[in-house]
């Protein structure tokens, strides 16, 4: 989407994790949180030894290299991955060589395709620099990372270079059955300002039905979530962004999650819209998808909207969210289009905090009665009681 607001946003080199700088600390390329992010990336495409084919003694747990031994594995688990059973089969990515993969795509390229097996690949801590795809011949997929603050994938692709906003995702997810858990998917390109042309760029794209995200981090500046399409869940999860940075026409449910806003900061006494959380795409009233918040946390910078109308009946509900002063008092954008007024379903309810006046917000903004809110506090809400409970057993320890 280009972005249609009015104002400026800060250019940046570097992207912003916890402030201005972020410390993914592994053995082979230490670093302190001084250390700019994209020359913290840099460093980990480059190896600190010599690789070299990775074999393990019939008589030792110690790891070995044709070339020698690698200190660099002395604290991973001797004995991990642990055996295929019928039900699960673990995939080891390590950056420093101490398992079968260091990328994470060529552990996704070796699972077997239209596998019924829970396939969990067990991302080791670091920074992973790559460009990953899941398509949809690969389903039943688990990404386990080590920590949202630990384990990333990153990437900067933007729509220019990718030929297409959609195509610059760092992680796109075709296949069905997909789940994260500790991780973070990141876009490093550099944070556009509102209106520039092709400058969107995608952390992730979710296309796969049922896919599900237990502490994870997303982070990005313009569409940073492309909450494309299926039934999907979101739990305690960091989403960072600015314009319209949780996009798409899934229906979706987040819960607990904190949602931060990185949009160009508004000096005092101005209301000059920078940035906004949402752009649902539902086209059709007979369409049943749309975004539910639920207990979650909006904060950061700018002065935003909870949503714009990128489609006609766009759909998008708060309930029980802390609300900054950040949000703009009118609440949503019909795309400046006020034939959508009639169509959107827009609702609060009992929200909190600065931002959830209800004093002064659009005419369609909704506050939603008891009885009209309850579809869509629950996992129900995304047929979660048909297909998410057996997710939560996929995670694999060490």
């Amino acid at each position: 989407m280009r972005a249609q607001i009015n104002g400026s946003a800060a250019f940046v080199a570097a992207f912003l994790v916890f402030s201005a700088h972020i410390c993914f600390p592994t053995t082979a390329h230490s670093y302190s949180p001084a250390t700019p992010l994209l020359e913290a990336l840099s460093n980990l495409t480059e190896h600190s030894f010599p690789f070299c084919p990775l074999t393990i003694g019939s008589n030792s747990t110690d790891h070995q290299y044709d070339c020698g031994y690698n200190p660099l594995c002395d604290d991973f688990p001797p004995d991990f991955p642990p055996p295929d059973t019928p039900a699960v089969s673990v995939f080891c990515v390590d950056p420093n060589g101490c398992c079968d993969f260091t990328t994470v795509q060529a552990a996704v390229d070796a699972v077997p395709n239209h596998s019924r097996k829970r396939n969990v690949v067990w991302i080791n801590k670091g920074i992973y620099f790559e460009k990953v795809n899941i398509p949809s011949s690969k389903p039943n997929i688990t990404f386990q990372g080590q920590g949202f603050d630990m384990t990333a994938i990153a990437w900067n692709d933007t729509a220019k270079s990718a030929n297409g906003t959609f195509y610059s995702a760092t992680v796109s997810v075709f296949a069905s059955g997909f789940v994260a858990k500790n991780i973070s998917f990141m876009n490093v390109a550099p944070i556009p300002r509102p209106g520039a042309v092709d400058a969107q760029a995608l952390a992730i794209r979710i296309n796969g039905d049922q896919a599900a995200f237990w502490g994870c981090g997303f982070f990005g500046a313009q569409d940073t979530l492309h909450d494309d399409r299926g039934r999907h869940y979101f739990k305690e999860c960091f989403i960072q962004g600015s314009i319209d940075f949780i996009f798409g026409d899934a229906r979706s449910l987040y819960e607990n999650c904190r949602l931060i806003s990185i949009a160009d900061p508004v000096p005092s006494g101005q209301r000059s819209i920078t940035g906004s959380v949402t752009a649902h795409a539902r086209v059709s009233e007979d369409d049943n998808t749309g975004y539910s918040f639920v207990h979650c946390s909006i904060g950061g910078t700018g002065w935003i909207w909870l949503g714009r109308a990128w489609r006609p009946y766009s759909r998008v509900i708060f309930a029980y969210t802390s609300m900054s002063d950040i949000i703009a008092s009118e609440g949503w954008n019909d795309w400046n289009d006020p034939s959508r007024d009639q169509t959107v379903f827009y609702g609060e309810y009992k929200c909190t905090g600065d931002g959830a006046n209800l004093a002064d917000r659009v005419p369609y903004a909704q506050k939603l009665s008891d009885a009209q809110v309850l579809p869509y506090l629950k996992t129900s809400f995304i047929d979660g009681d048909q297909w998410l409970k057996p997710y939560g057993d996929s995670l694999v320890s060490t």
